[in-house]
């Protein structure tokens, strides 16, 4: 069976790269499911759930907006943060939403500042509902 070469980087690190068999994206404009032989394109991401499937196993990663190329046999994500699932910790993730939540509220922020405290909370979030979702299941 075909199989697709995934990447995963974020500014810091290159957190996967290896041969999947499936890969489920956050798309800005919907959920996308990715197999060998996809037409070429490039997306826009949300943050959200990505999923790739290797072998009938099923592997989650929390990610970041950003955007992934999209060819016949790969898929490159590059975006502002991902973490595994396995890798989450809810007690720092929901620090995180706390904090940005209290900036937002502030109403201080502008910009390029205000920005970065919106996508920290969407990332947060992602990692929140992942972790509990799993946890429950």
């Amino acid at each position: 069976m075909a199989t697709l070469k995934l990447e995963i980087v974020t500014p810091e690190t290159k957190l996967f790269s290896g041969e999947v068999d499936f890969v489920h994206l956050p798309g800005a404009e919907g959920e996308m499911g990715i197999l060998p032989m996809h037409q070429t394109e490039i997306a826009e991401l949300k943050a959200g759930e990505l999923q790739y499937t290797l072998k009938g196993k099923t592997e989650i990663v929390a990610i970041g907006e950003g955007f992934a190329e999209i060819t016949a046999d790969s898929v490159s994500v590059l975006t502002d943060g991902a973490v595994n699932e396995k890798d989450i910790d809810e007690k720092i993730a929901e620090a995180a939403v706390k904090r940005a939540e209290e900036l937002l509220k502030s109403r201080t922020l502008e910009g390029e500042e205000l920005e970065a405290t919106q996508a920290s909370l969407a990332r947060s979030l992602v990692q929140i509902n992942i972790k509990r979702r799993r946890h429950t299941s």
